[in-house]
């Protein structure tokens, strides 16, 4: 830490929901920290910061943030010492356990930071309990699950494996808001030759760095993809070799070819010549395919990645370099996590999509207690009041927060927290194989504890920390160098991070080299059963919603603070006696907000789109219109099956 006269430039990480995972530079004056910056010798990061994290000073020294418990008392937050919230706290949950059993408890977790030391917290209530967890994941599940049923894994090549692709398919992501730290690359790339091709329903920024933009049905995407493999089969530019390391592939040849090339150009409504070039540039290998997160958050969500894992297998693109279908790098993949077991010790498990619907219809036993860290769910769920009633009809709810939320404010106390300037964590990351350690650049706020400090807390007063290992007793640099344990001898000891980013050494350059995968047979596994109709709209609903990222906000966490409304982004056509900049009311099934019009003849007319981590408190919040549903598999949300209208103003 900084003393009283020095200025300290330290390094540090973001550990915010994000692929970068960059590391910082921070400049301390007078135990201040004064500015930020990207850190120049992190591969990834390169010296620059996204505008999220470049203004993340404002939310550092925000008025509003909080530096005491506070404890609800007749309706009303009152500060409260640590003392008197962690007694109140132990002695709610010991209560209920006893009565209830561990069932009657749930901690939910989720993104807030993607330190490694938060897994902690599930740890102590797995040894307290164990209790109720969540299953499936919001984020990105329906992805997940989808690659481990085809490949056996969910990984990706080498973040720079790029360099080696003649094309490279964007399909589904928008590089400007959520990965931007992949825009030199790209840009490198395609002044070297390198075709850059974007599939999107919605036209975004990302269009102009492209030499190509399709724009398919929303919810089109598996047609899309089935139909390039139809060009692939009918023109024989599928690798020959393809049945030997493909299960299923005479099936999947069958579903492709159940459909001409024009039905399935009319059900992605892109044009068949359009389709037709895609899948020429397409076969001709090598050529990779990054697939965004919007496309699986449909209710034929894994699905429809499968089917562009299918079109990557049959054209010969996986494991070469310059190819693969990269969803996900694997950011856990370094760590030691063998001291968790989660949902094979769990009593209960509530889908996460459903988080709100499932506290409150459990029973045998009814969920009693609910502890929220690093999340906001309210905000960020589907259904987003029926998770503000089941959080505020608890019998005791507990959020861990560093603001008063829409979550924080469903609680009987509040915990306040670290910031990332403050953590003491390990990173990785979901856009690459780096490794990062966050360190605290300042101390936290008088009367604010990290997340660990609360959990030795609460283990000291429930005796956790009599264990024969004593493990809730160590030191964050103890528990750093444990879970850095599988990698420290192959170069990534805790002493390397500290010397700067170092490379995941177990993670792979190409992945699936000589397309051998980690399958139960080492072949890939081809779908063949597919859902692929895209979500239906009607007269009455005519547009499907898509809160979308936005660079202003990292999830619920704004930047700028939203100015009145949000601005709901429509063509023209779509938006009949209703002029731009105009007051509205959008709504579906399940409830409606007032948004500010802006057209835009880019985008389709059967779409809707704005930001999404709007706060539910202000009528800003997407999530109070779509309902919690959850996608094929993996247990992600299904937040762009939304039908909406719009109407005017009452």
């Amino acid at each position: 830490m900084s003393t009283a006269s020095e200025t300290q430039t330290i390094r540090t990480a973001c550990n915010r929901d994000c692929p970068d995972a960059c590391g910082i530079i921070a400049t301390v004056e007078n135990d201040r920290v004064v500015r930020i910056q990207g850190d120049p010798d992190h591969p990834i990061t390169q010296g620059f910061l996204c505008y999220r994290t470049s203004r993340f000073l404002d939310r550092q020294y925000d008025p509003s943030r909080l530096m005491t418990p506070l404890i609800r008392r007749d309706g009303v937050f009152e500060p409260a010492t640590w003392d008197e919230a962690l007694t109140l706290i132990v002695e709610k949950m010991t209560t209920i356990k006893a009565e209830s059993g561990g069932a009657a408890i749930m901690h939910y977790r989720c993104g807030g930071s993607l330190g490694i030391m938060k897994l902690i917290t599930d740890y102590f209530f797995e040894c307290f309990g164990p209790v109720t967890i969540k299953s499936g994941d919001i984020c990105a599940g329906a992805g997940e699950a989808a690659q481990i049923k085809d490949f056996g894994e969910f990984d990706s090549s080498d973040f720079f494996d790029l360099r080696n692709s003649k094309s490279v398919i964007i399909w589904g992501k928008n590089v400007y808001v959520s990965q931007v730290h992949l825009l030199p690359l790209l840009k490198e790339i395609r002044k070297n030759g390198t075709r850059l091709i974007l599939i999107d329903p919605i036209h975004h920024r990302t269009a102009d760095l492209c030499d190509q933009f399709v724009q398919p049905r929303p919810g089109g995407d598996a047609a899309l993809a089935l139909g390039m493999a139809r060009v692939l089969f009918d023109k024989g530019l599928f690798d020959p070799l393809a049945p030997e390391y493909c299960n299923h592939f005479d099936e999947f040849g069958a579903t492709v070819e159940s459909k001409t090339l024009e039905e399935w150009s009319s059900i992605a409504d892109v044009p068949v010549e359009t389709i037709d070039e895609l899948a020429e540039t397409y076969a001709d290998r090598p050529s990779a395919i990054l697939v965004g997160w919007g496309m699986q958050r449909r209710t034929n969500g894994s699905a429809a990645i499968r089917t562009v894992d299918a079109l990557g297998a049959i054209s010969g693109n996986l494991g070469i370099p310059g190819g693969g279908v990269s969803f996900y790098f694997k950011r856990r993949g370094a760590f030691d996590l063998s001291f968790i077991q989660g949902a094979k010790v769990a009593p209960r498990t509530i889908p996460e999509t459903l988080l709100g619907p499932g506290i409150l219809e459990a029973s045998e036993p009814p969920m009693r207690m609910v502890w929220v860290d690093n999340a906001n769910p309210v905000a960020m769920l589907p259904e987003s009041k029926t998770v503000k009633q089941a959080l505020e009809s608890r019998e005791f709810t507990v959020v861990v927060d560093s603001f008063l939320t829409d979550t924080a404010q469903c609680a009987d106390v509040v915990l306040p927290t670290t910031t990332m300037l403050e953590d003491n964590d390990l990173m990785g990351a979901y856009g690459h194989h780096w490794l990062v350690e966050s360190q605290p650049v300042v101390a936290p706020p008088e009367g604010v504890l990290t997340d660990y400090e609360i959990m030795q807390q609460l283990a000291q007063r429930v005796q956790l920390d009599k264990r024969a290992n004593g493990d809730f007793g160590w030191d964050v640099e103890r528990w750093k160098t444990c879970l850095l344990s599988r990698v420290a001898e192959q170069g990534a000891s805790l002493e390397q991070l500290r010397l700067g980013a170092v490379r995941n050494p177990q993670a792979p350059s190409v992945l699936f080299p000589d397309k051998k995968f980690a399958t139960e047979n080492g072949r890939a596994n081809l779908i063949h059963e597919i859902a692929f109709e895209p979500p239906a709209v009607s007269e009455q609903r005519p547009m499907l919603l898509s809160a979308m990222s936005t660079e202003k906000a990292q999830a619920s966490q704004w930047a700028d603070p939203i100015d009145g409304p949000l601005e709901a982004t429509v063509h023209p056509n779509a938006a009949h006696g209703f002029a731009d900049g105009e007051l509205a009311r959008v709504q579906s099934e399940h409830g409606e907000i007032t948004v500010r019009l802006n057209f835009d003849d880019r985008q389709r007319t059967d779409m809707l789109v704005f930001p999404k981590g709007g706060h539910f408190k202000d009528g800003n919040c997407a999530n109070a219109l779509i309902k919690a549903q959850e996608t094929d598999d993996g247990g992600c949300a299904a937040y762009y099956d939304t039908p909406v209208c719009l109407l005017p103003l009452e």
